[in-house]
Order: structure tokens, then sequence, then C-alpha cells
């Protein structure tokens, strides 16, 4: 068995960042496309406003901080973090940051900064947490797997086209979340609890992973040998987790109407059910019944509330009843696909919160995670094309599906599941026909979102079965 060396590992970390540094050079997230932009526009405004105001003003409407002009409406991490990048950008160049004529700013110097930031969170924050993951899963289920799971991850197509592409700074949330998982692999339940409690308050969309965290948290509380143990442990982690709120909140916690503000901003029920045309169970509804015009968006959020509670607690129960780690990463890719297809206000850059189990599951189930992982790419293909991302999204795809073909075909060979195959095989093919024929043939007058709403269904359709796949396997495995 050949031990993996230290300078392989960087190789790949050097790789990775390379096909991120390529990526960047791209069109980016509302590039010219006054007056709003996109979300590179969103995340610079950002380090303007909370350089330029106080705290209390962050989540606050006013004349310097006009909140229907991208106003902030992510936790207060990202608000801290948005003020280091700010007074960073500062020093850089003034005009990056300044108030109120920074609107808009599309230089090419400002485009290295914002990219380099991004770069910068991925060697400080997402790279670490990747490369201590592997390790970490890699003892826990004795896989020798480290090298190709760093791979995966370093290559993965969905995570670098959103964040060194499209503009966002995933890479924060989702390596904060991998520490957290890194954390239960090694038993280490305290740092789980901080470091996922930092996740959640960097991005909001990270409750699609906390029910398996608070199940599996849960169920080492109840495993304890005495009451007083299991009450020793509980107020520990609750503790951690309330005092590492109460430490990121603490300028909002002077009265309510500044908490309510910044709760108003998190969960903005007036938006809507779902924003453009996402690969979730209710836009392909949509389509046959017109959600928005009979539903008003506070009957269609408690609707969406109880399917999403429906469809994610059972995988979450099976977790508490059994507590064994392999039904805790299943149970992460259930209830983070049960989070995008029934929940309320998603976007299609949220399936990278079940990107991220899929790949966590890759050593057990290659072919199925790899066919996951190029429906989530197929999904935003409406977005990319959005960004002027379509040709790096093909290209990264299948510069992935070569990595996969070297590294993991082998062991899909030797389960010999050829029914499995040749359907992937028929996905792979209906993927392919509609995203060339979306870009040769202009939608039909009278339905101009019909190869973007054919793209969600076709992918929602994929989504829906990757989460009864993923409940089927999770059970089978708490029985054996």
């Amino acid at each position: 068995m050949k031990s993996v060396t230290n300078v392989e590992l960087l190789a790949i970390a050097c790789l990775g960042l390379a096909i991120r540094s390529i990526i960047s050079l791209h069109s980016y997230s509302g590039f010219g496309v006054a007056p709003m932009f996109g979300d590179y526009e969103a995340q610079r405004h950002w380090q303007e406003v909370t350089v330029n105001l106080k705290a209390s003003e962050w989540y606050k409407n006013g004349t310097n901080n006009d909140l229907l002009y991208w106003g902030l409406d992510y936790p207060p991490l990202t608000a801290y973090h948005s003020y280091i990048m700010g007074q960073v950008a500062r020093k850089v160049n003034e005009s990056f940051v300044e108030l109120g004529t920074s609107k808009g700013i599309e230089s090419g110097d400002h485009k290295s900064f914002m990219r380099l930031t991004v770069l910068a969170a991925d060697i400080l924050v997402y790279i670490p947490a990747v490369l201590s993951m592997c390790i970490c899963l890699d003892r826990t289920f004795q896989t020798n797997i480290k090298l190709e799971l760093f791979i995966i991850f370093m290559l993965c197509p969905a995570q670098l086209l959103i964040d060194n592409g499209h503009f966002q700074y995933n890479n924060i949330s989702l390596g904060l979340c991998i520490m957290a998982i890194a954390a239960i692999l090694r038993d280490r339940h305290y740092l789980a609890a901080f470091a996922f409690t930092l996740a959640l308050n960097y991005k909001q969309m990270e409750l699609y992973h906390a029910l398996p965290f608070f199940a599996y948290l849960l169920g080492q509380c109840l495993s304890q040998k005495s009451v007083s143990a299991l009450a020793s442990k509980f107020i520990a982690i609750a503790t951690t987790v309330v005092a590492t709120f109460i430490l990121l909140w603490y300028p909002w916690l002077h009265s309510l109407g500044s908490t309510s503000q910044v709760l108003n901003r998190l969960f903005p029920v007036s938006r809507g059910v779902f924003e453009d045309k996402v690969a979730n169970f209710w836009c392909s509804l949509n389509v046959v019944f017109k959600l928005k015009n009979k539903l008003l968006n506070h009957q269609m959020a408690l609707i969406c509330m109880g399917a999403t509670l429906f469809f994610a607690l059972p995988t979450n129960v099976v977790l508490l009843k059994c507590r064994n780690k392999m039904s805790f990463l299943w149970a992460l890719l259930n209830t983070a696909a049960a989070f995008y297809l029934f929940s309320f206000q998603v976007h299609e850059k949220t399936i990278l919160l079940v990107v991220l189990p899929a790949c966590l599951l890759f050593n057990w189930w290659p072919r199925e995670m790899m066919w996951f992982l190029e429906t989530a790419v197929f999904s935003m293909v409406p977005l990319f094309k959005k960004d002027n991302l379509l040709l790096p999204s093909i290209t990264l795809a299948i510069i992935f599906y070569i990595v996969y073909n070297i590294f993991w075909n082998e062991k899909d060979e030797d389960r010999n599941i050829v029914q499995t195959h040749s359907i992937k095989n028929i996905s792979n093919f209906l993927m392919a026909t509609v995203v060339m024929a979306s870009v040769v043939l202009a939608a039909p007058s009278k339905f101009p979102d019909f190869w973007s709403l054919l793209i969600a269904v076709i992918s929602c359709a994929h989504f829906m079965a990757a989460l009864l796949f993923g409940n089927i396997q999770q059970i089978i495995g708490a029985f054996n």
C-alpha cells in the first residue's frame, strides 16, 4: 500500500490553485451589466459599507446604505470578513471602497484584487480544511484514498466555477463546515460545534447541514453512561454554540430592534420561493402550477418548511439511532438535498452544499457521486452562460472526467454495476445534448426560458433520485 508524500499533496494543491487562477481570468457575475451588476459588485459593496459605516448600520437602511442595492444579507462573520477585505482594499487603492463613488467599479486592478481575495481564502481556509478532512477520513475509515479525495476537492468543477468564476466566497463557509466534519470524524465534538457555528455565521445556508450535526452530537450525548455525563456533555456543547453566537452577534444584541434587522436581512420572505430557474421541486412544479401567482409568500414559506422537514427528518432520525460516522455522511447529503429541493428562497449556487457531502462519499460510490457532480454543473449551465463562463465550465468538466477515469474507473469496474453504468451514460448523453442545443438553438419566442427550465427540470429529477438513493443507502448501512 503506497504512502502519500507531502510533495504529492503540495503538487495537487498547486494544481488546484493554478486552475483557480486560470478561471479567475474569465468573466464574472454582472460584468458590465448596470445598474445592479452582480455578485461581484455585491461583495465589493459589502466591503464599502463595512469599512465606512458603524457595525450598527451595516444591516440598516439609510442614506449611505441603500438595502435595495445589494444590502448585506449574510450573517455577521461575512460582514467581518468584508470589513477585513475592505481595510486591505483601502491600503491597495482607496477608490475601491470609497463610499458612494466606488459603485460598479470594474477596473482591471480591482478585478485582480478581488480575485486574489478568493484565492487567499482558498489558501488560508479551504485547502487546509480539505487536507485535514482527507487525513481524518482516511484514518477513520482506513481507506488509503487521501490523495485521490484531495484531488476531487481541488478540482471539483461546481465549487471552482462559482467561487473563482461567478465570484463568491463559498470556500470559507464550506471550509469551516469541512473543519467541523473533520472534527466529528476525530471525535472532537466541542471543536466540531465551534467550527460549524462559525460556518453557520458566515452563510445562513449552512442550515442545510445543521440537522445532521445536531442529531449526531445529540446522539453522542445520549450515548453517555450516566445522566450527569450526558448533561455535562450537552451543556458543554450548547455553551460552545451559544458563546460563539454571542461573540459574533454582540454589536446587534443591545436591542431587539437591532437583532430583528439582521434576522430580516438573513431570511427575506418577501423575495419569493426561488430565484431564476433553480433546479428544485418548486421551480419544476411551477411549470404546470404557477405557485407565485396562487400563493402568498408567507403561505409558500410554511409549505416549504413542512415539505423540507418531511424529507429531511427521516435521515436524521436514522442518524440519531445508529450514531455512526458513515450514517453522518449520508445524513449530510440527504438533508442538504432535501433543503435544496424543498426549502424556501433557493439559489442555483446552493447546490454546492450538496456537492460537499457527495465528494466525501466518493470513495464508496464513485460512479453515483460523479454522476451527481456532473449534474450539479449541468444545473448551473444557464448561470454560466449568463456570466460568459460556459467555455471554462465545459473545459473543467472534461478535465474532471479525465481525472475520474484515471483514479476511479477501476474501482467502478470492480463493482460491475452494468445497469447503473448504462443509465449514467444515457443521462450524460441527454445533458450534453441539451447543453449543445441550448447554445446552438434559440429558445422559442413564446417560451424565452425554455432551455433554462428544461435544464432545471432534468436536474431536479436527478437530484430527487439522489435523495432517494441516499436515504436507501443510509438505511441499508444502519441495519447492516
